[in-house]
């Protein structure tokens, strides 16, 4: 089978690392329940920063974002590691920044994730990324960001939704925690 999965928080935990990173570049400790009921995908707001601020803030902390020690979800690594082993085509699609194509696959690489380059799809505006699932023919494809998911009614592909905060709107079916998939895939 083949298998789509877009990287930021869905396997890796970019918005709570770049939360705990904003605590300390600010000099605050905004608890973890206020970021936990954010219903946008930009954190911001938690920190009482205008978005023009936010964004700023955000760019100029893409790289320490990115490529430092942010976690990967509980159980990532391992269950695309046994899917791979089990002989399924793994691809990752991520509408990362072009600039950061290489160090993203190369970073993803070193946490342990089986990545094979010709898999490996960076660098693209989420209009971009919903006709890349559609021509692989995914037989899932998992995502948080309600932009992309929520175009892909067409498909028939299996989508799911990697359950944050801000996508409790979308009517999609939900994982919780990689432990899920084994489920998912048995029905």
């Amino acid at each position: 089978m083949k298998f789509g999965f877009d990287i930021d928080d869905t396997l890796i935990n970019l918005r709570e690392y770049a939360f705990h990173l904003y605590n300390k570049k600010l000099n605050q400790s905004i608890a973890l329940d206020v970021f936990q009921s954010l219903k946008t995908v930009e954190i911001h707001e938690a920190f009482g920063l205008k978005k023009e601020v936010g964004n700023k803030m955000w760019t100029d902390s893409m790289e320490e974002i990115y490529f430092t020690d942010c976690p990967a979800f509980e159980g990532a690594i391992e269950t695309l590691q046994q899917l791979k082993k089990d002989g399924h085509e793994i691809f990752y699609i991520t509408s990362r920044p072009k600039k950061y194509c290489t160090q993203t696959r190369e970073w993803i690489k070193a946490q342990g994730f089986p990545v094979e380059d010709n898999h490996f799809y960076c660098g693209m505006e989420d209009n971009e990324k919903i006709a890349t699932i559609k021509e692989l023919a995914l037989d899932y494809y998992f995502d948080d960001k309600p932009a992309v998911l929520e175009t892909l009614s067409d498909v028939t592909t299996k989508v799911y939704i990697m359950d944050q905060s801000y996508n409790q709107h979308v009517n999609l079916p939900r994982m919780k925690q990689w432990s899920e998939l084994e489920k998912i895939m048995i029905k």
